[in-house]
């Protein structure tokens, strides 16, 4: 293995332990928005993140943390560049990541629906929360509140344990 391939490794596993500032129990790995991390020819550091929507404040914070753990980690020269292309979506988030969330007493995501190419078909109806509770798992649970402590999380509350919780809208 070369010394390249390891700087390569090295920096990728620096880049894949930062963890996400308004969710600190997942890694920007886990919540999707590590993108790809590349060594330049003279041995700097470009690492690609995706916001999880545009004008996240969090943004900011990942480049900072990224940027220092980086140098901290031996690289002096370190980029973060900005991806939106494709957009992020909750799709992204990893299995483990997850279960992290729900460890942690937020709801985590479903998977978002495939949409066959062509025109999307107009509903009336308001999208149905699938939401469950991640302190006792029934799916009998109630939004409270549209925004959460983020704009990406609602608040609901679930009628089996009458416990609040947060759930990670879909995207």
């Amino acid at each position: 293995m070369t010394s390249t391939r390891c700087d390569l490794e090295r920096a990728r596993a620096v880049a894949e332990s930062v963890t996400d500032p308004e969710l600190p129990v997942l890694t920007l790995a886990d919540l999707g928005v590590l993108r790809d991390v590349e060594l330049t020819a003279d041995g700097g550091v470009v690492v690609s993140i995706t916001p999880t929507y545009s004008g996240c404040p969090a943004m900011r914070e990942m480049r900072s943390d990224l940027t220092d753990r980086l140098h901290e980690a031996g690289f002096a020269e370190v980029e973060v560049r900005t991806v939106l292309d494709p957009p992020w979506t909750t799709d992204w988030i990893s299995e483990a990541g997850r279960r992290k969330l729900a460890d942690y007493g937020i709801s985590p995501p479903g998977a978002a629906p495939r949409r066959p190419a062509g025109p999307v078909p107009l509903t009336l109806a308001p999208p149905r929360p699938q939401a469950r509770c991640p302190r006792c798992g029934s799916p009998d649970t109630e939004r409270v509140a549209q925004f959460s402590s983020t704009a990406c999380k609602a608040l609901h509350r679930c009628r089996a344990c009458h416990e609040p919780f947060e759930h990670i809208k879909e995207i």
